[in-house]
């Protein structure tokens, strides 16, 4: 079963679904997710935030920079790989945060998530389950049953309030949102995923550990004195 029968809607809370059957949803059609499902989000949580509307279309978040101007690590890309439980043979999904251009090993992630496997997931599993389109990830509104890391490196290196851009789902917009406020929102856990590998996979156990994955994705900071407009 890949993650969880249940989502986030755009308030950030949980909605029942028909579950997952498999690598896909079991009888269920899902309407993608956009900028103006984030806004609402976003507008709902009191966090202030910009939608821009990018000068060129863009295929993948790793574009950003260049439809931007902004350096790399001013524009995050959500990396999502297909894991394998360490113990009970769960497939879920995990999200990674990293600057654009940054491609985690599949190791790292392994290890970060207790996983006995990791590796990139196809492009038509991360649009059934995240409900955006692949290579368009945001790291908001994810479902709480998919881990979401971000590189410690981001979370050291940007000042509080410096303006981050993310994708949106779609190609002709990015969202500029604070990065103190983007990592309260999401939730994400700091790793290093600079270290180096070779830490052995666990080895399978026969009973699956109890638990059913991270919290909840939803608190919001202190609401932020204006700098950007809603746009």
């Amino acid at each position: 079963m890949w993650g969880d029968p249940t989502e986030c809607d755009a308030r950030g809370h949980r909605e029942t679904g028909t579950g997952m059957c498999g690598e896909f949803p079991a009888g269920r059609s899902h309407i993608m997710k956009d900028a103006l499902t984030i806004h609402r989000a976003l507008l709902e949580w009191e966090a202030v935030h910009e939608i821009v509307r990018l000068p060129i279309g863009i295929a993948h978040a790793d574009e950003l920079p260049k439809a931007l101007g902004l350096p790399a690590d001013r524009c995050l890309v959500t990396r999502v790989f297909a894991c394998d439980d360490a113990y009970g043979g769960r497939r879920f999904l995990a999200g990674v945060v990293v600057p654009a251009g940054d491609r985690p090993s599949g190791e790292t992630v392994r290890r970060a998530v207790g996983a006995r496997h990791a590796r990139p997931a196809r492009a038509d599993l991360v649009n059934t389950v995240t409900a955006y389109a692949a290579g368009l990830v945001c790291p908001l509104l994810l479902p709480e049953s998919m881990p979401l890391l971000i590189d410690q490196r981001l979370v050291d290196g940007l000042a509080a309030a410096d303006v981050v851009y993310t994708p949106t789902g779609e190609p002709s917009t990015a969202l500029g949102i604070r990065g103190h406020d983007l990592y309260a929102l999401c939730q994400a856990k700091p790793v290093e995923l600079a270290a180096a590998p070779g830490v052995p996979a666990p080895a399978p156990r026969p009973a699956r550990e109890s638990g059913r994955g991270p919290a909840g994705r939803r608190n919001r900071p202190d609401r932020p004195e204006p700098r950007h407009p809603v746009g």
